[in-house]
């Protein structure tokens, strides 16, 4: 395990990418990488976390922020889950803790939406606490080198993973360890086509030798994806536009949208219209893509709608065309804008 430990750190040295987090003991800035990096790559969030540290330099001045600004900073990064709880995280510190982050994983849990693996590293990265983080990069490197099959979705496989990356991590510089091991996640021995022939462990690697590293880790559980078909009716009059703002416990909750029908299948029929408030319509079909959610696929149809009457207006919430574009929408919506109304 000392082997383990000693070659994963050493590479780490060398290999290391410069990320602007990992130059500060900032509790705040290091939290804000962790959640914005959460299910997403490297590359593309680093733009938006520059975008949050600009505009909200403190965690109190986050706290103060109006929600739809949080979410229109967000946008583009998907689970807005993560958004919303980002702005509630940054009020209960603001409270509960004098606008300064806890330096304790037991107050770090009690944040919301920080789960162990989140106290776990801005405990080890700002405080230099001994607490071992485990990701997916984590799971992935320890169940390959180490020859491990229980599955990781499991009760059982979750506390003996965590159990070995609290062996492993040394006392005197986990901050070090920790991201030696995520690092090397991802980019030596990534889920896919791992660099083996390159890789400083292959030596001792339970799976690089023999390519078991294609059956690790392993999943006991297949997600299940359901399908959901939405029509939306892009409507402009004389100025204005009607948007919804979705208020439901659903995907992309508090963004707005356009005007939409949920079917129950690809096809709009004549029932599904008799739920729409605009009766009688006149509209054209502009454009269908699909989006693909953790949990759900998405089948989203666009429609141009003609209105001939400004009183069709007073159905939906009309914005100003202008005022529009600085609303917080979702990927979906964000996409059809940029081809269509640009």
């Amino acid at each position: 395990m000392a082997d383990f430990v000693l070659q994963i750190t050493e590479w780490y040295r060398l290999n290391a990418r410069a990320l602007p987090w990992r130059e500060t003991k900032n509790a705040y800035f290091i939290w804000l990488s962790e959640i914005i990096l959460q299910q997403t790559r490297v590359d593309q969030g680093m733009k938006y976390y520059f975008s949050f540290v600009t505009n909200f330099p403190t965690v109190e001045q986050l706290a103060l922020a109006d929600e739809e600004q949080v979410l229109k900073l967000w946008q583009g990064l998907g689970y807005y889950s993560r958004a919303r709880n980002l702005h509630k995280t940054a009020q209960q510190v603001t409270e509960q803790f004098n606008g300064v982050f806890p330096a304790s994983y037991e107050d770090l849990l009690s944040l919301k939406g920080v789960g162990p693996y989140t106290a776990a590293a801005i405990a080890s990265f700002a405080f230099d606490l001994p607490h071992a983080v485990v990701d997916g990069n984590v799971y992935r490197i320890l169940s390959r080198y180490f020859g491990i099959d229980l599955p990781i979705d499991s009760t059982e496989g979750k506390k003996a993973f965590q159990e070995l990356a609290s062996e492993l991590i040394p006392a005197n510089d986990p901050a070090l360890f920790n991201q030696s091991v995520m690092e090397f996640g991802a980019l030596q021995c990534t889920p896919t086509n791992p660099s083996c022939e390159t890789c400083v462990l292959l030596q001792s690697c339970a799976s690089g030798k023999n390519e078991r590293w294609k059956e690790r880790p392993v999943k006991s559980k297949k997600t299940a994806v359901r399908d959901r078909f939405f029509h939306y009716f892009h409507i402009e009059h004389e100025g204005k536009i009607a948007v919804t703002k979705r208020v439901d416990k659903d995907v992309w909750q508090h963004l707005y949208e356009f005007p939409m029908i949920e079917t129950l299948s690809a096809e709009l029929l004549e029932s599904d219209l008799a739920q729409f408030p605009v009766q009688n319509m006149d509209f054209a079909t502009v454009s269908s893509s699909k989006h693909i959610l953790s949990h759900q696929r998405i089948y989203a149809t666009f429609h141009r709608l003609t209105i001939t009457k400004p009183s069709d207006l007073e159905h939906f919430e009309a914005n100003d065309i202008g005022s529009f574009h600085e609303l917080p929408i979702h990927r979906l919506m964000h996409r059809y804008v940029e081809k269509y109304m640009n």
